[in-house]
């Protein structure tokens, strides 16, 4: 199975990240990727739309664990 791309010349603004993963978790990701038919970069841009609707109100994914923020003052933002 071929890999669906998008059609040359159709990004706004594309840019490379610069990250650093571990390699387990970029074979990860090509393995999805693959199995569901699309190139490792429409994956993760699909991924990143479909975790938009799971943010909280401070803008982090719901599954995310939260931060131990003690010994931290608190701030009032209001």
């Amino acid at each position: 199975m071929s890999e669906a791309r998008r059609p040359r010349g159709s990004m706004i603004d594309p840019v490379t990240p610069g990250w650093k993963i571990e390699r387990e978790s970029r074979d990860l990701i090509a393995s999805m990727a693959a199995s569901a038919g699309v190139s490792a970069s429409v994956f993760i841009e699909l991924m990143a739309d479909h975790t938009k609707a799971e943010l909280t109100t401070q803008g982090i994914p719901s599954w995310m664990p939260e931060k131990d923020r003690s010994g931290e003052l608190p701030i009032n933002t209001a």
